[in-house]
């Protein structure tokens, strides 16, 4: 489990790392057991697992472009994301997307996924322009 003091930002960076390698069980140790998942085909709570093994076989991969964090464990990320057929690596769809994310106890507790892009995902979240994080130091 990572250390407390690991940041929100840096947890959702290594989720998002664990998520594009298809790294299932770092996936799982960054997810609190029971996630909240709010997304264009529905929302709910479910068991990190479930979303591990979702994520491994989704074909989904998203390159992080800007960063947003908030003091209260919130971080929204501008993407570009990209959906591949698993089987075959071909290229199924490619969109700008914004990821928001709620991070509690060094683990992420919820996940939305915003595809009409950065604007909504800020103000879901509470969060503004001057929120953006600029320099990132690496964990």
């Amino acid at each position: 489990m990572p250390d407390m003091s690991f940041g929100s930002l840096a947890v959702v960076e290594e989720w998002l790392e664990a998520a594009n390698h298809g790294d299932g069980f770092r996936l799982e140790q960054l997810t609190h057991e029971e996630i909240e998942i709010l997304g264009p085909r529905g929302h709910g709570r479910t068991d990190r697992r479930i979303l591990s093994e979702w994520l491994t076989r989704a074909g989904f991969s998203a390159v992080p472009l800007r960063w947003f964090c908030g003091a209260d464990g919130t971080v929204v990320v501008e993407q570009d994301a990209r959906w591949v057929d698993v089987a075959t690596g071909v290229e199924q769809g490619r969109a700008r997307v914004a990821s928001q994310f709620l991070v509690e106890e060094a683990r992420v507790a919820k996940y939305v996924r915003h595809d009409k892009g950065l604007g909504p995902a800020l103000a879901a979240s509470g969060l503004r322009d001057t929120d953006e994080v600029i320099e990132r130091e690496t964990p």
